[in-house]
């Protein structure tokens, strides 16, 4: 099995250990969306394409100066895609080989899926710069501590069934990061355009985890 890469587009992650995970049906306004969530401590805004117009919202926010991704990454002409548009990391639900070759070419990390051990291998034989754990519910924040055995260097994400209330149990179990979902980015709220919400939701969850600062 090899190494995984200590990639610099994800060393901040190291930081700030919350991913907003962004799933709605429409969004007003992509980079106030990013200031609100960067207002409440979260700095990585992870579209997905899942939401319609996705690439449009991606451009708008990474030509804003924000730093943004993609998910629910399925296909290679997905992955390219994104990395066009500016995304400066992929995410997929499980793992893709394909996805994997396309964000090699392109120059950009993906942080594969997983749930056993031995997916855990198969997306860092692929080269993910960290592989993401989903859904991390189905076995709960002392999974972590479990995979951390076998796999010491390996930067996990949790996600799936995340929130204010066991996040720091994630973290302090072995996640490098967490995903916010709904906690932070209820859809309605994000259709609305409702940006104080976000950043008092964005607030409550990095306090609730210790982590992430305003700036």
């Amino acid at each position: 099995m090899n190494s995984l890469p200590a990639l610099p587009a994800l060393a901040a992650l190291q930081d700030d250990r919350v991913i907003a995970v962004v799933r709605a049906p429409r969004i007003p306004d992509a980079p106030a969306l990013c200031a609100a969530l960067a207002a409440g401590g979260i700095h990585w805004t992870e579209f997905t394409y899942t939401t319609p117009e996705v690439t449009k919202h991606l451009r708008r926010a990474a030509q804003s100066g924000w730093r943004v991704g993609v998910g629910t990454v399925l296909t290679a002409e997905q992955a390219e895609r994104g990395a066009a548009v500016g995304a400066s990391f992929l995410v997929t639900p499980g793992c893709r080989p394909e996805v994997a070759e396309a964000a090699r070419a392109a120059g950009v990390p993906v942080v594969l899926g997983a749930l056993t051990p031995t997916e855990v291998a198969e997306a860092v034989d692929l080269g993910a710069a960290a592989v993401k754990i989903f859904p991390a519910r189905a076995f709960g924040p002392g999974y972590f501590k479990d995979l951390r055995g076998p796999y010491p260097g390996v930067p996990l994400v949790a996600s799936g069934g995340v929130n204010a209330g066991n996040a720091a149990d994630f973290l302090g179990q072995g996640a490098l990061a967490v995903c916010a979902g709904t906690d932070v980015v209820p859809p309605d709220a994000v259709a609305a355009g409702d940006w104080a919400e976000i950043t008092r939701r964005a607030r409550a969850f990095t306090a609730a985890c210790g982590v992430g600062t305003p700036r």
